[in-house]
């Protein structure tokens, strides 16, 4: 199974246009980083995590040509925006392309893409079968993935692991019951906002702190403002084993 970061990046804490600051003029390809997302390429199944704002041109990057489902994590439109742009898929597949979403996502879909969801059968609208999930585990072809609930705040938001992968974003308080799940895998990923205390998300040294109670082999933060810094500087501040990912990395599994 392979792994590749699609987007590392987050809206929140972003000007909306290019402020000049050192992120947004650094010449790194690995300080560029679109909304958070990941694609995994299974044996039988080509799954992403999320379909934010991004979504069309991550497709377009990665040279994806084929797209079985999207598994969300939460209902908020970083993370959901580009659902429009599975229609591509389901003209080159001539096929719906499977949604995993809890209640809440869907009513959120529902609202922002009604003419999906309306039954009218419109022509050219994206085509989609909606696949109820919670926190019990459930399979997309022969990729298992087991929900692990965090808070975003007050939110619930859903993180997967899958095999000996887990992925979390948007996380700021988890249950040790929920932990317990993530225990043993031996690749992390979770989110790292910025250095500042914040309301929903985990700071950097809050991410660290939560990798290595993991103890995870390889760790790697995601969902990263500007404010977190320059990817050749955050990353001479971290533990062994602990990375900044980017855009673009795959990771075998």
């Amino acid at each position: 199974m392979t792994i590749t970061f699609l987007g590392t990046g987050t809206s929140q804490g972003v000007p909306v246009i290019a402020c000049g600051c050192a992120i947004c003029t650094s010449t790194d390809a690995n300080d560029k980083r679109l909304r958070s997302s990941v694609l995994i390429e299974a044996q039988d199944k080509t799954i992403v995590i999320d379909s934010g704002p991004d979504f069309r041109y991550q497709m377009l990057r990665a040279g994806v040509k084929h797209l079985d489902a999207i598994v969300y994590t939460h209902e908020h439109k970083d993370h959901i925006a580009g659902m429009d742009d599975i229609r591509a898929f389901n003209y080159f597949q001539n096929s719906p392309v499977n949604i995993y979403a809890d209640f809440r996502v869907q009513k959120a879909l529902i609202r922002e893409f009604p003419y999906v969801f309306d039954g009218t059968g419109y022509p050219g609208i994206p085509q989609v079968i909606v696949h109820p999930i919670n926190l019990s585990p459930f399979n997309i072809g022969s990729v298992k993935f087991i929900p692990v609930e965090v808070l975003h705040y007050r939110l619930p938001v859903l993180g997967f692991r899958i095999n000996d992968f887990t992925y979390i974003t948007d996380a700021k308080t988890i249950s040790e019951s929920e932990r317990q799940k993530i225990k043993g895998s031996k690749v992390l990923v979770i989110n790292a906002l910025q250095k500042q205390t914040h309301i929903s998300h985990f700071t950097l040294n809050e991410a660290i702190d939560f990798a290595l109670e993991i103890g995870a082999e390889q760790t790697y933060l995601t969902h990263i403002s500007h404010r977190l810094g320059k990817h050749e500087d955050v990353s001479k501040e971290l533990p062994p084993n602990i990375f900044l990912a980017y855009d673009g990395l795959k990771i075998d599994i």
